[in-house]
């Protein structure tokens, strides 16, 4: 999968050369390319911003030098998304969403914005994060890169995405390791049985008590069987 990431702040992007991302990057299953939007500036100090029309705070990147990085690399089967606060929200299907793309071209913008004009011109979509403002786009990329490369075939294990958090519409059930003991604190009983079929009804109702009491807005999102339904009454009295 293809990432073109339009940027003023390449050297950001270091830290998805580590883990997961890493080593995907290596296996040449995803690929991320940044292209530095200041290259572009046709002034001699590589201005790229300026005030903006009709006053106010901060500066604005001028549309032509941002269409210019875009047309460095633009491509007819490529999905543009601009990373901004007033997108819609990234979650989980959108996510996997994307993720059926082949080539996404990730638009970060910095100071108090970009010109209209060349986000009308070029963008497809807007993407947020989260209803708050950050400095610039580059964090809000990387999470997108990092989110989407998951569901890339070949970067994790197989089955590895389909009982995480949200991937079925719960959040995922508490994990354990070694030691079997730790700080008088005792690994689950059913998961040291072996009976695979009890360790399933136990995860799955583990799922359900953690979803309800952290995040119960979920539930009302996903089909629960009758039996779910039935085991989320019974902790609810």
């Amino acid at each position: 999968m293809q990432f073109d990431v339009l940027t003023l702040f390449p050297e950001m992007f270091k830290i998805l050369n580590e883990s997961i991302i890493g080593r995907a990057k290596e296996k040449k299953l995803i690929n991320i390319n940044l292209i530095n939007i200041r290259d572009f500036s046709k002034d001699k100090h590589k201005k790229v911003d300026d005030t903006p029309y009709g006053g106010g705070a901060g500066m604005v990147l001028m549309p032509d030098v941002v269409y210019d990085a875009y047309n460095s690399v633009k491509s007819e089967n490529a999905k543009v998304i601009y990373m901004s606060p007033q997108g819609k929200k990234l979650n989980q299907k959108k996510v996997e969403e994307l993720s059926k793309h082949k080539n996404l071209i990730l638009l970060c913008g910095h100071y108090e914005g970009i010109d209209q004009r060349v986000i009308e011109e070029i963008v497809d979509e807007e993407i947020s994060i989260g209803d708050y403002v950050l400095t610039g786009g580059e964090i809000p990329a990387m999470v997108l890169i990092d989110t989407v490369s998951r569901y890339v075939e070949g970067v994790l294990k197989e089955d590895s995405t389909k009982e995480e958090s949200f991937s079925q519409g719960l959040l995922e059930y508490p994990q354990y390791t070694r030691p079997e003991i730790f700080k008088n604190r005792q690994v689950p009983e059913i998961l040291l049985s072996g009976h695979h079929q009890n360790i399933d009804k136990w995860r799955r109702k583990q799922s359900l008590k953690i979803t309800l009491n952290k995040r119960p807005d979920l539930l009302e999102k996903i089909n629960l069987s009758e039996e779910d339904k039935e085991y989320l009454n019974s902790l609810k009295k």
